[in-house]
């Protein structure tokens, strides 16, 4: 039998759910989206049906809740420094 899988996060749609569980996986953290069936089928973002959950495998749990805590605070984000020299090479391109 498989390792348990348990819920470290929940966002509003599927789509941010996506992006959340690409970013842990990024982070070496194994992770799956779920969404209630409902609101998967109409394409509900918002309310209970409109929510999704992301789990992980329970031995990864607190890595995530911390990894994601740290999401949370902005540790993540692009510096304007990052964005201003990304566009600066698009416009190169140009």
């Amino acid at each position: 039998m498989g390792e348990k899988w348990v819920k470290v996060y929940q966002v509003e749609g599927l789509v941010l759910a996506e992006l959340t569980r690409n970013f842990l996986i990024s982070r070496g953290i194994q992770a799956v989206t779920a969404q209630e069936a409902a609101g998967a089928a109409y394409g509900l973002t918002v309310g209970p049906l409109g929510s999704a959950d992301i789990l992980v495998p329970e031995s990864r749990q607190a890595e995530a809740l911390q990894v994601l805590a740290a999401l949370e605070n902005g540790e993540f984000e692009l510096t304007e420094t990052l964005t201003d020299e990304a566009h600066s090479d698009d416009q190169a391109e140009d």
